[in-house]
């Protein structure tokens, strides 16, 4: 028989027991929780290296803010939706007072996860296993905590409108219904209030670009929205290997893959079976090594991916020098719209091009851009390194002092300011009211009267375009342009070539960056007439 002393010792060991199964998740799943691993054998969850690197993630966030806001972009069955769910279920079950959602992107989705889900009920211990007072396909509730777990399947408007969510998992996000995507996650963020002991995951395989979860990415990266981008590769699940020959020989991107990640043979010869069984980008997108190489495009891109991908990683890590623009020249400024990534040198030559808009920014996305049509201005230098970008926006008749200010900053260089719709009047405004000493002209000579007619500005059309494009590929494969502005690296990423052979941005993304740059190229290329005096009368407008 236990003494007094000894039945408070073990009565205190066992609620401290009890207050780690409720604090500690690592402990709780591997004592509490079970799942149906790839063999279908019912185990204890213990975490994969894949969920402790989410776990270390989401632990330091809660640590430090209080509350969790992370985005996921992850492979096929690594088990984070796993471990998402595990987290959900722990909370309300663990907890008084949560109320935890699950949005999945289909039916049999939803069910999957709720079977998980009454799979860790079923099987959690009797002495923290809360009693459920309601119980169906969709619902756990357990009344004498007040808490609940509920999952629903993203479709219609109005997904559990009205109700406070204190933990949400909107899984495959990037698989939503792309005409309720938007507003069923803006109603349900509004559901989730910004308070401590709050989680929110998002977490997706990739589906290409222009959609919602590739967005709100964006801004997780950019550091605008938030959340934390989460990003882990196929490689770091053990399980992803098949083993090699004795002969093996890797091929010269298998080496390549082996220099950079540390791949074995074994993982390589596994990948091979998957490239083999779906083809190489299918596997990017499913099985990425990289966030980047995710996030295939529907159409055919313009620019070689993994050139972009080379220089997004050789970029410096020192921020480029913002300045804004005060009076008639532009001075520093922490939130100035000109980034500077190579001072003015006294003897360089310098080619400035800009693709104009409309000036109007509409509402921001959820990767922090706006909708609406910005203004960009591309600086190159006669080394063809880009020297510095100008975006933002501003009503045309500006953009001609953006320009005149920024020419002048770069030993007034050349400009070549598109003349399509909006631009025709900040050329007319370079020429003749700031008299720019070198503003670009189109050339052309009347077969009737052969009197040459100039006019101000570059002309973007069907002919021109595929011309500056294909140029600027070319300058890209070759690596005889340096580009140093992430955004315009960005925009080239999602610049395609679609099925009618127009080269334009995938839906939902800007391609200003780019044709701005190439416009650049091109004057720097010498296709351009030095300015000379032109009549009022002699000015025309491009169609």
């Amino acid at each position: 028989m236990m003494t007094m002393q000894e039945t408070e010792q073990v009565s205190e060991k066992a609620l401290a027991n009890r207050r780690r199964l409720r604090d500690d998740f690592d402990f709780y799943a591997r004592k509490c929780l079970k799942i149906r691993n790839k063999d279908s054998k019912i185990v204890p969850f213990k975490l994969n290296p894949a969920q402790e690197i989410l776990h270390e993630v989401v632990e330091r966030q809660l640590r430090t803010t209080g509350r969790v806001r992370a985005i996921i972009l992850k492979g096929r069955q690594q088990g984070l939706s796993t471990y998402v769910g595990g987290r959900l279920y722990s909370s309300v079950s663990q907890y008084k007072a949560k109320k935890a959602a699950v949005v999945t992107h289909k039916a049999d989705s939803t069910s999957t996860l709720f079977d998980m889900t009454q799979r860790f009920h079923k099987n959690c211990p009797e002495y923290v296993r809360p009693r459920t007072t309601r119980s169906s396909k969709t619902e756990l509730l357990f009344g004498e905590l007040d808490s609940a777990y509920r999952l629903a399947t993203a479709g219609g408007d109005g997904i559990m409108r009205g109700e406070t969510i204190t933990h949400l998992h909107a899984s495959e996000l990037a698989f939503w219904r792309a005409s309720a995507a938007r507003t069923n996650w803006n109603g349900l963020k509004q559901a989730v209030p910004d308070a401590d002991g709050t989680e929110v995951y998002i977490e997706s395989t990739a589906n290409g670009v222009g959609n919602l979860f590739y967005e709100l990415w964006q801004g997780a990266e950019a550091g605008v929205n938030g959340y934390e981008a989460v990003f882990i590769p196929w490689f770091l699940s053990p399980e992803y290997s098949a083993p090699a020959l004795p002969d093996f020989r890797p091929t010269y991107d298998e080496m390549a893959l082996i220099k950079k990640y540390g791949l074995t043979p074994d993982q390589l010869t596994w990948r091979r079976q998957k490239v083999g069984e779906n083809g190489l980008d299918l596997f990017k997108q499913e099985y990425p090594c990289e966030a980047e190489e995710a996030f295939l495009t529907s159409g055919r891109p313009a620019f070689i991916p993994e050139k972009i991908r080379e220089r997004l990683d050789q970029l410096s890590p020192e921020p480029p020098t913002l300045m804004a623009l005060e009076g008639e020249s532009f001075q520093p400024h922490p939130r100035g719209e000109l980034k500077v990534f190579y001072p003015p040198e006294e003897h360089n030559v310098y080619y400035i091009a800009a693709d104009v808009g409309s000036g109007i920014r509409g509402a921001r996305h959820a990767n922090g851009e706006y909708t609406g049509d910005p203004s960009v201005v591309q600086v190159l230098d006669q080394k063809k390194r880009q020297v510095a970008i100008w975006r933002g926006y501003v009503l045309p008749d500006m953009l001609a002092h953006v320009l005149n200010a920024i020419g002048a900053m770069y030993n007034w260089g050349q400009i070549a300011c598109e003349n399509n719709n909006h631009g025709i009047l900040p050329n007319h405004i370079l020429f003749h009211d700031l008299n720019y000493p070198d503003v670009f002209q189109t050339v052309k000579v009347d077969e009737t009267t052969e009197r040459e007619m100039k006019t101000l500005g570059f002309t973007t059309s069907s002919k021109t375009r595929p011309m500056i494009i294909n140029a600027l590929r070319g300058a890209m494969r070759a690596e005889e342009i340096e580009i140093n502005d992430s955004i315009t690296l960005r925009e080239m990423s999602v610049f395609v070539e679609n099925e009618a052979g127009k080269f334009e941005a995938e839906a939902g993304n800007h391609d200003d960056t780019v044709l701005a740059l190439a416009i650049a190229l091109h004057i720097h290329e010498g296709d351009w007439d030095t300015k000379s005096p032109i009549p009022d009368d002699m000015y025309t407008e491009a169609i």
